[in-house]
């Protein structure tokens, strides 16, 4: 099969494409011709360096999400057949052909979504779910501040909110404006002509918003915490800015009875990754299937093409998934 591999870290380039093997079936395993693989910033990270080795994780390939159609069941496999249409996360080697994946990180593909839309599900889907529900809690009639909601995570994290009832502020460049609210933004925030926190306080005379979903990191941690409202729950899952930031304002956690939490998918144990799998799966997929909630797609490129997919997402003017489709390489 024909799959993406680098032998050193660096720039897009060292992404090249190589014939591998099959993987090798596990019991628990789905193997899945892909049909769309799904780009996400921690292959980025992985092609940089950032996990420390090439081969890091569950395969010796990159990649953390796939959709395709079953093409072998292990024995303990329950719930899935070959010939089903599967989507889901796998813990390396999405970058291929076909990938496995253990039938417990794995979701039917409801009917009336693509094979190669449903590639851009997963990963996204299941951390904005896992960040604004399981975590901080978000309830119908509350308000949340997505940040660089023009992303992967964070279109499904707006999406999701606002079928959820909830007032969604979100943060992007003014020039994706039109697509968040799209999306189903209430109150649009450019992130580089606007201070979000004066934004937040004007919008809401000054109480706040209830959760904060966080990309950037350490630029934005006090301005989050001075946006929430009191018993307010900030959720960082990304570091965009950066990891070191200026000293806690502890009076505000104190007397405002904030909460801070911090969730990332890709070190987590495998149970704690299928229970967050099946979290979204159990509340999420008739809204997927009947269209409440839909993948957003910015680009698709030929699996051979994985550089310019990973260069499309460096460069800051992606909206949504960037896909890589096995297919048409």
């Amino acid at each position: 099969m024909q799959a993406i591999v680098f032998d050193e870290f660096g720039g897009p380039d060292v992404l090249v494409a190589r014939a591998l093997p099959r993987p090798e079936l596990r019991p628990h395993d789905l193997l899945v011709r892909n049909a769309a693989i799904g780009v996400n910033r921690a292959d980025v990270a992985h092609r940089k360096g950032a996990y420390g080795r090439a081969h890091f994780g569950d395969a010796d390939t990159m990649g953390l999400e796939i959709a395709g159609t079953v093409v072998e069941a292990g024995p303990q496999v329950q719930g899935f057949a070959v010939g089903d249409r599967v989507m889901g996360i796998v813990g390396g080697g999405a970058y291929a052909e076909y990938s496995r994946i253990d039938h417990r990180m794995a979701m039917p593909v409801p009917p009336g979504l693509a094979l190669a839309d449903a590639g851009a599900v997963a990963e996204v889907f299941v951390t904005a779910h896992e960040a604004m529900f399981h975590l901080a809690r978000l309830q119908a009639g509350e308000s949340v501040l997505v940040h660089a909601a023009a992303g992967g995570v964070g279109s499904a994290a707006v999406q999701l909110a606002h079928a959820a009832g909830a007032r969604v502020f979100a943060t992007a460049s003014a020039d994706k404006r039109e697509a968040v609210a799209g999306f189903g933004a209430d109150v649009f925030i450019d992130h580089r002509g606007e201070d979000f926190q004066a934004a937040v306080a004007r919008e809401t005379a000054g109480r706040g918003v209830d959760v904060v979903i966080d990309f950037i990191g350490a630029p934005y941690l006090e301005r989050n915490l001075r946006s929430l409202a009191l018993g307010g729950r900030l959720v960082v899952v990304g570091l965009l800015g950066g990891a070191e930031a200026a000293p806690l304002p502890m009076d505000l956690l104190l007397f405002r009875h904030l909460q801070i939490f911090g969730t990332v998918m890709k070190s987590r144990p495998p149970a704690v990754k299928q229970a967050m799998v099946q979290r979204f799966a159990a509340r999420w997929l008739p809204a997927l299937a009947d269209g409440s909630i839909r993948p957003v797609i910015d680009s698709r490129y030929p699996l051979s093409q994985a550089a310019e997919a990973h260069r499309r997402m460096e460069s800051g003017r992606s909206v949504g998934k960037i896909l890589l489709l096995p297919d048409a390489s």
